[in-house]
């Protein structure tokens, strides 16, 4: 994992060869003496928004010496499996066995800029760029094979890197074909790709290699990565967001710290650099001691945040108005309700970090950024240089999906290498650090109105949003990362960042003929950005919950109630798929099974949950004893890979629903570790089963962020049936549930 020039790594990787594992299903085309062609079907939909900026083919796959296939990807691995599921749909379209594809995710000057890996796009984005990169390939190698072999294409078999003419058996390599060029044909429609009843990898259960990697402990994550003569560096942080640093006493550091290097100031930025880590540790500490700052601006009391909120909100913008819900509401019973959401964290298990390297002309950064290229961007304003005179590549980190600190840890190791130059600097963030300074998902409040007609279906639906910012993660704008806030020449956000994230499905997918959705935005006291589902988790923890009292005043079952309101199949069919799986549970005295509905953003994947608990009333401890989903994205490419997705993110939400809360008072966060900050245990993980529908007809969708949104509502929901007590503010505690 030497630093390669930028000028050189293309070719670099060319030479080097590689290693990788795979699994092959259905045996090997390479035993088979004449392979029969998969039919293939012209593809003329939407090409996907990533070949917007990379229209080649070149761009996303090349193929190496010995004819298997490099596929590039501008995502990265967050513990999603993209690389297997990359890997899948272009052995498919190239009909090569696995073994013989490897994929190269995330590296500038290599790989597509494709952004951001987030909002559950990386199937429908890259791996959709790649099949039909693959396609258009497999279409070119054919016609220049035929004119090599001075035969028609319909006399040819392509198949694991070949391709042979049907009648005088002769036959081609691929870079035999190509001759040590690669295509640079643009991916145009129509293109042919192979019919999905005819897939072998595509829709099957694909084990991630790197899975066993992790339960074994190899080095897996940055946190392992180690260079020769790599050095180690902490950073002082400030006492709060807007301190600043007045003085700063290092005189008596290298007497009291052994292995000091170089300590580092650039106005209110303090780093220091050690030969150890654990003497970066201990310096950052001295250094901490030793330094005087301003106090921040107090926060606001814990106990009034959502006043706070409401009254520094700006006026409301209205985001969907369908029909005419005030006269809708004249003379009709409304129902309302209110529910809040605190400040959550990342809280990602490995604390953030990066390194870096400068070789007198290339900035090298290793990284577990969710956006390379959009962090190349920010790093470049904020240290004044080009775009192409910096390098980074993506190195997994503890998963975490949203805009964490791996960012601002690669910002704090590039200051440094610019002032220790030709080594590699390693910055590891600590826990408190990764606690305080985290970009937390906003804390929310969510107010819904609807009415009832005759027929005792909804009528009229108002929803009313407090929201702060869902993405401040970094680009152009220098502000986005932490450590350009405290340089001499500070630079602060031009903008609020992304706010439509907050009223991401605050519109029921529900046919209701008025309705009316309001957001109020906010800034608030704490850093934000997003974190996993942005919104959607309070949006549809509301709206969910609603729909159950909504059911109980219309005297119906919840799950029939929603059903009457749908008109959509795929929807039908996930809630009666999970009606289906929970059909023999019995509502023990106690115990009770509660129900969520979700189309995330209303456009892509479907989910309906369930979940069932126990309520002990005299202490208000509630066990989770079984989560079920029933999902339906499409045409699935890896089963395995998105039943892990699913699990997950249902373990996850049920964490942040039961558990999680930032913690503060006046002058500081405190909840600073896992004590302070309790996240869900593994003793109190429940079983969780998953049913797909599987749809390869239908455009394939991610499943990032759509396992998250609907749990907490069916654990609210089961919450209810089991004790009668119906919780809005989150997390819900026993404490909450005693006080109800």
């Amino acid at each position: 994992m030497t630093a390669i020039p930028l000028t050189t790594r293309r070719k670099f990787i060319k030479d080097l060869g590689y290693i990788s594992v795979g699994f092959t299903l259905l045996g090997a085309c390479s035993g088979v003496e004449d392979p029969i062609m998969a039919a293939r079907l012209d593809y003329d939909g939407k090409l996907p928004g990533s070949m917007g900026r990379a229209k080649t083919v070149n761009a996303w796959l090349e193929i190496l010496e010995d004819g298997t296939i490099r596929v590039l990807s501008g995502k990265v691995e967050l513990g999603q499996g993209i690389r297997t599921a990359i890997q899948q749909v272009a052995a498919e379209e190239l009909d090569m066995d696995l073994e013989k594809v490897q994929v190269h995710l995330a590296e500038t000057g290599l790989t597509p800029n494709e952004g951001y890996t987030g909002a559950s796009a990386s199937i429908q984005n890259s791996a959709m760029s790649v099949r039909y990169a693959a396609a258009t390939a497999r279409q070119e190698l054919l016609l220049l094979a035929s004119k090599k072999l001075n035969t028609a294409v319909d006399n040819l078999l392509l198949y694991n890197g070949l391709v042979k003419s049907k009648q005088n058996k002769e036959s081609l390599t691929f870079a035999e074909i190509l001759d040590g060029e690669q295509i640079e044909k643009e991916v145009m429609l129509p293109i042919p790709i192979k019919d999905n009843r005819e897939h072998r990898y595509v829709g099957k259960a694909i084990p991630r290699p790197d899975i066993e990697e992790m339960v074994r402990g190899q080095s897996t994550y940055i946190q392992d990565l180690r260079f020769p003569g790599m050095l180690h560096a902490r950073v002082v942080r400030p006492p709060g967001y807007t301190s600043q640093l007045i003085s700063l006493d290092d005189t008596g550091l290298k007497s009291e710290v052994s292995g000091i290097i170089k300590t580092v100031r650039k106005g209110s930025f303090v780093g220091v650099i050690t030969q150890r880590e654990y003497q970066a540790v201990k310096a950052e500490k001295y250094l901490k001691d030793h330094s005087i700052w301003t106090a921040p601006i107090p926060f606001p009391k814990s106990e009034n945040l959502y006043a706070h909120i409401k009254l520094i909100a700006s006026s409301p913008e209205t985001v969907k108005n369908e029909g005419d819900v005030a006269a809708a509401f004249e003379g009709i019973g409304i129902l309302k309700a209110t529910y809040t959401k605190p400040y959550i964290k990342h809280a990602s298990m490995g604390p953030a970090c990066g390194i870096a390297m400068f070789d007198g002309e290339i900035l090298h950064i290793w990284s577990h950024s969710q956006g390379i290229y959009p962090m190349r961007e920010g790093l470049a304003t904020m240290l004044n240089m080009e775009p192409d005179k910096i390098h980074i590549k993506s190195v997994p980190g503890a998963g975490c999906f949203g805009h964490s600190t791996a960012d601002d840890a690669a910002a704090d190791a590039a200051l440094l290498a610019l002032e220790y130059p030709n080594t590699h600097i390693r910055v590891q963030w600590s826990r408190q650090d990764e606690h305080l300074w985290d970009p937390y998902g906003p804390a929310m409040i969510t107010e819904l109105e609807a009415s009832l007609d005759k027929n005792n279906k909804i009528n009229s639906w108002k929803t009313e949003v407090w929201t702060d910012s869902h993405s401040t993660r970094p680009n152009k704008d220098a502000g986005t990362v932490l450590a350009a806030r405290y340089l001499e020449n500070p630079y602060q956000m031009k903008s609020r960042g992304y706010l439509g994230g907050g009223h991401r499905n605050a519109d029921p997918y529900y046919g209701i003929p008025n309705i009316t959705v309001n957001a109020h935005y906010y800034d608030g006291p704490f850093r934000t950005s997003s974190l996993r589902s942005l919104g959607s988790f309070t949006n549809i923890f509301a709206i969910e919950s609603f729909m159950d009292t909504l059911a109980e005043k219309a005297g119906q079952d919840p799950l029939e109630f929603r059903l009457n309101h749908l008109e959509d199949e795929r929807a039908i069919a996930v809630i009666q798929k999970v009606q289906a799986h929970t059909s023999t549970q019995n509502n023990e005295d106690g115990k009770g099974i509660g129900y969520a509905f979700m189309r995330y953003k209303n456009t892509d994947a479907y989910i309906a949950v369930a979940a069932k608990v126990t309520v002990d009333k005299n202490k208000g401890n509630v066990g989770l004893i079984k989560m079920w989903a029933a999902v339906d994205l499409g045409e699935v490419i890896n089963m395995d890979g998105l039943t892990n997705q699913i699990e997950g993110g249902m373990i996850q939400a049920a964490s942040w629903t039961l558990k999680e809360e930032v913690t503060f008072n006046t002058t500081e966060i405190t909840s600073t570790d896992w004590i302070k900050y309790p996240i869900l245990k593994f003793s109190e993980v429940p079983e969780v089963e998953v049913a797909i529908i599987n749809r390869p007809s239908e455009d394939a969708k991610g499943a990032g962020e759509v396992p998250v949104p609907p749990t907490a509502a069916a654990i609210a929901n089961a919450i209810y049936n089991a004790s009668a007590i119906r919780i809005y503010d989150l997390p819900i505690t026993p404490e909450k549930i005693l006080n109800a």
